[in-house]
């Protein structure tokens, strides 16, 4: 079988190679410095330093290793499936619930329970990643798809690359924006002081040079609630950037209610009822890996996220 090809986008162009290759084939940086250096990655036919800089139209060929057993502990965690066959299984992930294993969060994590739930997974993320094909940041809710072995995690990985998946998201905001709908096309890149943290740049070649890219998200009232100066609505994000719906929607005075890094200073942060950002996954759409028809799936706002949306209506109409 040919390793794994991607075209670099216009959102990659001018990043470095592992930093592409993490991008679009699924590894961490540092993994993709390691396919790097042990001649697993090709751009354009040839080998290529780790710093290279790519081009919009490039394409590379990048072969993971052979998957390693996983040496991580399978938990008997409960899940709430959406749907499962032999080759995806689809989970509505509970905000409490890290993806997978990192500093701080070794157990516990989704991955720990999906190892328990299917056997095995997919090893094309890594060890730490098995059947990982993307994420959801801790204290996001919702629909959250992983692959079951690496044809499935290609043939999703490449979905996302080229947002041909279509993912709709929910979010309870402080603010009441002026109208129904808006599109905010801005550039993310790490914060320069903050590296936990990501910010929007006016210009993806300015203030942070080489790291920033291209995003685009669209969103639209569903309801008001003018009374608490807060609005329930309904998110597109046409890319995939870390934290790219909460750092897009704080730049244009319409923060997440109860996100603790990119809401208000201080107390203003705090949202009753709510001990996490008021974000959920609602709906995603994928081509399945083996038959290609096209599947939707769609997972209800969790208890918190709804009783809090009750409270705002009654303070509505008292």
């Amino acid at each position: 079988m040919s390793p794994p090809r991607y075209r670099v986008g216009e959102g990659e162009d001018g990043e470095r190679l592992d930093a592409t290759v993490a991008a679009l084939a699924g590894p961490s940086r540092s993994q993709a410095r390691r396919w790097i250096d042990e001649g697993r990655v090709l751009l354009n036919g040839e080998r290529a330093a780790p710093s290279r800089k790519v081009a919009t139209g490039d394409v590379i060929d990048a072969e993971p290793p052979p998957a390693v057993p996983s040496e991580i502990v399978p938990e008997a965690i409960p899940l709430a499936i959406l749907y499962e066959d032999d080759a995806i299984v689809v989970v509505d992930k509970s905000a409490d619930m890290v993806v997978h294993p990192a500093p701080g969060n070794e157990t516990g994590t989704l991955v720990h329970a999906l190892l328990h739930h299917c056997g095995d997974l997919a090893g094309i993320g890594g060890v730490e990643r098995p059947g990982i094909v993307h994420r959801l940041d801790r204290g996001t809710s919702g629909v959250l798809v992983v692959a079951k072995d690496d044809d499935a995690h290609q043939f999703l990985a490449a979905q996302f690359q080229d947002h041909s998946i279509e993912r709709v998201y929910q979010a309870l905001v402080r603010g009441t924006p002026a109208t129904d709908r808006g599109r905010i096309d801005a550039a993310i890149a790490r914060h320069p002081r903050d590296r936990k943290r990501m910010t929007v740049v006016s210009d993806a070649r300015g203030p942070v040079r080489g790291t920033a890219r291209e995003a685009q998200t669209a969103w639209s009232v569903l309801e008001r609630f003018p009374v608490s100066r807060r609005s329930w609505l309904e998110i597109r994000p046409e890319t995939g950037r870390t934290h790219q719906i909460r750092v897009h929607l704080a730049s244009v005075g319409l923060p997440i209610a109860g996100d603790p890094v990119y809401g208000r200073r201080g107390r203003a942060r705090e949202e009753p009822g709510l001990d996490r950002p008021a974000l959920h996954a609602r709906v995603l759409a994928i081509d399945h890996p083996r038959t290609r028809e096209r599947m939707r799936f769609e997972a209800q706002p969790p208890q918190d996220i709804a009783e809090r949306l009750a409270a705002l209506r009654r303070r509505e109409t008292s």
